[in-house]
């Protein structure tokens, strides 16, 4: 199949795209890399009457330390986060998460924001974003000025955000990570770069792991952490917070998978996310 006819607008920066977001309501879908929307649209899947082209304005782009926080652009493409020293330096998950980030052809096309703002349950920058307390940066036409939403509330449900219809992400800001915090991020997939079974991304200031910060996908209709999993972990250990994870841990089944699997797939993979963490070959 191909898509529906639709005009095509190139906004030629942030207050014209929302412009024109405004004046087509919703009829109008923001198109950036277009990995996830272009398949949707080719399916039929949705039949917007225009894309608005947003992949050329330069101030959603680029990654950079303001005050404290890493600042990735809406825009960037995966890729450019691959090698970049501010991304190794201040958030390292993210480069240990971004193998798993679908194909290359992917990667060179896809935005960070673009798979943020999707939310599919089953991505990896959602949970990272979880993982790292994130903060998503907002703005709309009816809106005065940015908003700033927390990883903890702009993740609603299934492909549901705090995105409004006629909102734009603009970045992504993360706490810098101290010099020495631990990281992990691993999943089970059917094929390397398909959606993730379940996967785990996690993060923890020292090998006690007093505070680590587990968050899950591919288990719930978003992504998720567990308090009493991680409560469990700093307290008993890891045995603890895998019976932990078992009663709290609901997930969905699949065509392939039963619920019970991933249940013991998110078992496993917690395991093993907390050897990471805390050094163990």
């Amino acid at each position: 199949m191909k898509a529906a006819g639709f005009r095509f607008l190139r906004a030629r920066c942030v207050a014209e795209a929302l412009a024109l977001k405004a004046e087509h309501g919703e009829d109008a879908r923001f198109i950036a890399g277009g990995q996830s929307l272009v398949p949707a649209l080719n399916l039929r899947l949705l039949e917007p009457r225009a894309l608005i082209d947003i992949a050329g304005l330069p101030e959603l782009t680029g990654i950079r330390v303001e005050r404290g926080r890493l600042v990735i652009g809406a825009l960037t493409r995966h890729a450019a986060l691959t090698g970049d020293p501010l991304v190794a330096a201040h958030a390292p998950l993210l480069l240990e998460a971004l193998p798993y980030v679908a194909h290359a052809a992917i990667r060179n096309r896809g935005t960070f924001g673009g798979s943020i703002a999707l939310a599919d349950p089953a991505a990896e920058w959602p949970a990272c974003c979880l993982a790292l307390d994130a903060t998503m940066v907002l703005t709309g036409p009816h809106a005065e000025g940015e908003r700033r939403v927390p990883a903890t509330e702009f993740f609603r449900g299934l492909y549901a955000t705090a995105l409004g219809p006629d909102d734009l992400l603009l970045r992504v800001e993360i706490p810098c990570q101290p010099a020495g915090t631990r990281n992990a991020a691993l999943e089970l997939a059917r094929r390397h770069g398909d959606f993730a079974i379940v996967g785990v991304a996690a993060t923890a200031s020292d090998r006690e792991l007093k505070d680590a910060r587990i968050a899950f996908f591919g288990v719930a209709d978003r992504p998720m952490r567990f308090a009493e999993v991680e409560r469990a972990l700093a307290v008993e250990g890891v045995s603890a917070a895998a019976e932990a994870l078992a009663r709290q841990v609901d997930p969905p089944a699949d065509l392939y998978h039963s619920a019970a699997t991933k249940r013991h797939l998110a078992g496993v993979l917690l395991r093993r996310a907390v050897d990471r963490l805390r050094g163990a070959a």
